[in-house]
């Protein structure tokens, strides 16, 4: 009986902290994952550079969200089934590594259903693929500056029903896209999230000493500056046109 009850506290205590159940599959949040686990916000948008812990921090929240919250329906969506694979494969892996797991009914290479209920499963960029899923209690969208304004159009309504979670994570892809509106204009409906690759404690500057080398300015502060930049091949920069239109004069027809 003691043991039983020991199991359902640490239970209990894993399921109010999302921190703690990092821990219990191995890994210490940094900072701003710390962040993301406490503060649980409705809609993040995180804005982090390559190998910054953005996958695996989402990894976690999908799989303590089956664990935790019985009957979910989590989605990982990339826009390429290889890519939300990838995020599939450090799901399975908390998984198997988490002890105490709720027992699996099915598991595949892109599917995990347990025995409370919850579901996750991995989804390729395919709006008809999407559509075909409702009443999701968290979405997590890899690569997201890469997911087109009509794919997320079918994602969105996934959550209707639940008032579900929405997570998207990416590098810049351009001054394009639902991803850089949302980011620039998207308000307080979001909670933002950003780690440059000089501040994550994993990448040291050598190696992106040789990375700005190898790759260019351009890509280079895209990718692990995390900076939004106009196409190089962009006759005119997006500030200049902007500054260009106005609302102050009369149409001369509506």
């Amino acid at each position: 009986m003691a043991r039983r009850s020991n199991a359902v506290a640490r239970d209990l205590g894993l399921a109010l902290d999302a921190a703690g159940f990092l821990r219990e599959v191995g890994l210490d949040p940094d900072t701003w994952q710390g962040a993301l686990l406490t503060t649980v916000p409705h809609r993040a948008l995180l804005n982090c550079c390559r190998q910054s812990g953005k996958s695996t921090i989402a990894a976690a929240i999908a799989l303590h969200t089956a664990e935790y919250k019985p009957g979910s329906l989590v989605l990982l969506v990339s826009p390429s089934q290889r890519q939300s694979g990838e995020l599939f494969r450090k799901v399975s892996g908390f998984y198997h590594r988490l002890d105490g797991a709720e027992r699996s009914v099915q598991e595949s290479v892109l599917r995990l259903e347990l025995a409370n209920g919850s579901r996750i499963i991995s989804l390729p960029g395919n709006e008809g693929t999407i559509r075909g899923y409702s009443s999701a209690s968290l979405v997590i969208v890899d690569e997201a500056a890469r997911v087109g304004d009509e794919m997320m159009a079918a994602i969105r309504p996934t959550l209707a029903t639940t008032n579900g979670r929405l997570i998207a994570m990416s590098t810049p892809w351009g001054k394009r896209g639902w991803w850089h509106k949302e980011w620039i204009l998207g308000g307080d409906s979001w909670t933002r999230f950003s780690l440059r690759a000089e501040d994550c404690p994993r990448i040291s500057k050598e190696f992106l000493v040789e990375e700005e080398r190898a790759l260019g300015p351009f890509l280079f502060r895209q990718e692990y500056l995390c900076e939004f930049l106009d196409d190089e091949s962009s006759i005119f920069p997006t500030a200049l046109i902007d500054a260009a239109l106005t609302n102050e004069i009369e149409p001369l027809w509506r």
